[in-house]
């Protein structure tokens, strides 16, 4: 537990604190709390730019992999046919297939696409190499869902969209909610695919952000921290807020 919240906690610190108390004592504690730090960043025309950036490529890439992680999960849990469990098989497979081995790919084919330097050229790769983990993730919570429901909706004239829209998403809500925030949290973290792709500094997310302003404030390292702290609130108040429900979307999809 120390290991993963120390260093965060001493980058949240360590932006209230001064270049010469973080020399004096690089861990001590803010004596006295400085807040220009974070007022400077706040301030610049570096932070708020990059942080719409994420936003965009984050949620555009939260709402592509659910739609269609919801769609395709649906499929393979609820119709049988010849390839069924093939095709289960070859996503989970995806999961092994790490993004850095294709980023020379990917960016070939994404240049002969015109996305290159553009954020939808960054929302479609990460959604192609996230749909494998929400399939998985998905298709136990739609499986658990009984037949003699289905059949009981079709009795009462509901058609096959009418019931994956009022009673599949109701109770797949929970691995609904898992997927969303994870794949939410995962783009915003995201770094290799926008180094390759993104040579524009108006374009850049807030990881590629973090690196050009720590070249660029190389000697203060109290700005340096405080930017980084604030580049990852989001994703921490990500995961404080919906802790439990990542939690028992995955405890769901196990059981199922």
């Amino acid at each position: 537990m120390a290991l993963c919240v120390g260093p965060v906690l001493y980058i949240i610190i360590g932006g209230f604190r001064t270049n010469a108390q973080i020399t004096r004592d690089p861990a001590g504690w803010p004596d006295p709390w400085n807040f220009e730090n974070y007022k400077t960043v706040f301030t610049s025309n570096i932070f708020w730019p990059e942080l719409v950036n994420s936003l965009i490529v984050s949620i555009g890439t939260m709402v592509g992999i659910v739609v269609l992680a919801l769609m395709v999960s649906f499929v393979i849990a609820r119709y049988e046919f010849k390839f069924n469990k093939l095709l289960y098989s070859l996503f989970a497979a995806g999961m092994m297939f790490p993004i850095t081995v294709a980023i020379t790919p990917l960016y070939l084919l994404l240049r002969n696409l015109h996305l290159i330097n553009s954020h939808l050229g960054i929302i479609l790769p990460q959604i192609a190499f996230g749909l494998p983990q929400a399939i998985i993730i998905l298709v136990p919570f739609l499986k658990s869902i009984p037949k003699e429901l289905e059949e009981a909706a079709e009795l009462d004239g509901c058609s096959r969209i009418g019931f994956f829209g009022r009673m599949v998403l109701p109770l797949s809500w929970p691995g609904v909610a898992t997927v969303g925030i994870l794949s939410f949290v995962s783009s915003w973290n995201a770094y290799m695919l926008p180094l390759f792709l993104l040579n524009d500094s108006s374009k850049y997310t807030l990881p590629l952000g973090v690196q050009m302003f720590s070249s660029q404030h190389s000697v203060d390292t109290a700005q340096v921290l405080a930017f980084t702290s604030l580049s990852m609130i989001p994703a921490l108040i990500c995961f404080t807020i919906f802790q439990k429900k990542i939690v028992g979307g995955l405890t769901g999809a196990v059981k199922g």
